[in-house]
């Protein structure tokens, strides 16, 4: 049986290009714009142009590029998917822009007529093809004197205002203002200088104000700090501009792509690596590909090397801002913290800026973890917010100095400090610790306070807690509940053994069973005036609701979660404090 062609519905092409693959018809001028600077590139031996014409309803594209012969007409415009004539041409791929051989359909995204006059600069008789977006076409001879090439394009009913003159003229600054080739609407020019980075410029305080004003156009801010790029093995060279406010490392970097000067897109992203969120770039490259749609790149070696190029680039702009200009460099580091902690995991040059240059909160208030470390050699962390928020005043009260490890980041990097110095190490805190800090009482008053202490064990005992009496600071804090992390990870099991089935239950329990008896302990101050007067106490039902409203400040002082039964006994302490109060002596009944 004979071999069959595939018959193609060109109506069902262009919606699946108009839905699918384009973002925008308005790509249709940056198609026609890209066919006719590669047909001016095959062509070669000078400069070329672009002429983009408007009219009612019309739109036409001159160019004096290469042309094409009849024959070449058949078989690059009238065959879907054919590679593009630089392959036909004989020339190299990165020579060109187009690489897919379907940009000219995307011309029918926004007409139902395609017209194209052609005579090519290597001979032959001009020609006009004529395209219909139902899948006809024709060929027949044309008048043309000059090498090159005329695209016309007949607006379908609906699509007029992306033909009309001012969107022309705006699509055309837009995607082709960076152009080698002169391009004009309507007898103006929309390109300029080429690329603004690469400008002379008398002075470099000239070059970057008129960077700055680039970015303000190109983006609305004035921009932090700029960073020359360039990638060789790539083609590239660039701009970064560091965005002078926080900005949430969630968001995508989206940034602004030329390939061979001709825009790629505005939003580009994967151009640098994650970390690199505080930055907007806007760079040309010669090598990269592009994806189908020619409005992303093409995710391969050449790109992901490109983006570890990029990296390094920003990444040595800071080790400079570090050694050159410390007090920029902070305000950097005020903005784009994240940023640079990010880096710091991976990066042992950005660990020594955020150790040398970036403030944490630690018990004795905001100070970086080198300058930490100079104060409190046998300094702790916490890795939790909370937990530093309820044990820094008493840990810096005792002489241990603290840093908050519980942002994002601050552990990961804590932990990664002996990379860069083995004496840099800082421990965790455990907080049952402190109390090795906290002062104890003459035995005489420790004796006394027996009666107390047994009546006060009761009160707290069906919740698993241990009572004890100690001396410390703040004497402004009453109690204090602590927590090993023993004692944490035995209450996470027996509160999950009491919600689980009988067989995780039985499971549960043999966990929990493991090991020595690790409680957590409820801290009495003894240096404070209230709790010197509760535990003066003789009356052992107000010790008990006195001793368990202690308890339940000190949770909630110390944020700690509340359980049911510790909802339970705050509840039942309020009220029976409050029952004593309205009954005791000399309270009217």
């Amino acid at each position: 049986m004979a071999d069959q062609s595939f018959q193609v519905d060109l109506r069902g092409v262009v919606d699946l290009l108009s839905r699918h693959l384009y973002s925008s018809p308005r790509v249709y001028l940056r198609e026609l714009l890209q066919n006719g600077v590669d047909a001016i590139t095959a062509r070669g031996g000078g400069p070329g142009r672009v002429r983009i014409e408007t009219g009612p309803g019309e739109l036409r594209v001159h160019d004096d590029g290469v042309g094409l012969t009849e024959d070449e007409v058949h078989r690059l415009l009238a065959t879907i998917g054919r590679s593009s004539k630089r392959d036909e041409l004989g020339f190299a791929r990165h020579d060109f822009l187009g690489q897919f051989g379907i940009g000219l359909l995307s011309a029918f995204l926004v007409a139902d007529e395609l017209e194209v006059v052609t005579r090519s600069a290597r001979g032959g008789d001009p020609v006009r093809w004529i395209g219909y977006s139902d899948g006809r076409y024709r060929v027949e001879p044309a008048e043309r004197a000059e090498a090159g090439t005329t695209v016309t394009l007949r607006a379908r009913p609906g699509a007029g205002e992306l033909l009309a003159p001012g969107t022309v003229a705006d699509l055309a600054r837009t995607y082709g203002s960076l152009l080698p080739f002169p391009v004009t609407v309507d007898g103006r020019e929309v390109t300029g200088g080429g690329p603004p980075w690469l400008a002379a410029h008398p002075t470099p305080a000239r070059r970057r104000r008129a960077l700055a004003e680039y970015c303000r156009e190109l983006y609305g801010f004035e921009p932090y700090d700029m960073i020359d790029l360039e990638v060789p093995e790539a083609g590239l060279t660039g701009v970064a501009f560091v965005v002078p406010q926080q900005v949430s490392p969630g968001a995508r970097g989206a940034h602004r792509v030329y390939l061979k000067r001709m825009l790629l897109a505005e939003n580009v992203e994967g151009l640098l690596p994650d970390w690199a969120f505080f930055v907007r770039c806007v760079v040309d490259a010669g090598e990269l590909k592009p994806t189908a749609s020619r409005e992303a790149l093409y995710e391969d070696e050449l790109l992901e090397s490109t983006r570890q190029a990029l990296g390094e680039r920003i990444r040595q702009w800071l080790v400079t801002l570090a050694e050159t200009d410390p007090a920029r460099l902070r305000g950097f580091l005020r903005l784009h913290h994240l940023g640079v902690k990010a880096m710091a995991l991976h990066d042992d040059e950005m660990l020594r800026i955020v150790d040398r240059w970036l403030e944490f909160e630690t018990s004795a208030g905001p100070m970086t973890l080198a300058e930490f470390r100079r104060r409190h050699p046998d300094g702790r962390y916490t890795a939790d917010v909370d937990e530093f928020r309820r044990l820094s005043a008493v840990s810096g009260a005792q002489g241990v100095g603290l840093v908050n490890g519980g942002y994002v980041y601050d552990t990961e990097i804590i932990e990664r400090l002996p990379r860069i110095d083995p004496d840099a190490a800082l421990r965790r805190l455990d907080p049952a610790e402190l109390t090795t800090h906290f002062g104890v009482l003459d035995p005489g008053t420790e004796l006394a306070l027996r009666p107390f202490l047994a009546v006060a064990q009761r009160a707290v005992e069906s919740l698993g807690c241990e009572v004890v009496v100690r001396d410390f600071d703040p004497a402004s804090l009453p109690a204090l509940y602590l927590t090993s992390r023993a004692a944490r990870h035995q209450e996470e099991l027996e509160e999950a053994r009491r919600q689980a089935d009988e067989l995780w239950a039985d499971v549960l329990g043999a966990l929990s069973r493991t090991g020595p008896a690790d409680r957590p302990q409820l801290v009495l101050n003894h240096r404070n005036p209230l709790t010197r007067r509760i535990t003066a106490l003789t009356e052992e039902g107000l010790i008990e609701v006195a001793v368990q409203g202690l308890y339940g400040q000190a949770l909630l002082l110390g944020r700690h979660p509340l359980r049911a039964a510790d909802t339970a006994v705050l509840n039942r302490s309020f009220l029976g404090l409050l029952d004593w109060a309205v009954h005791k002596p000399g309270v009217a009944e």
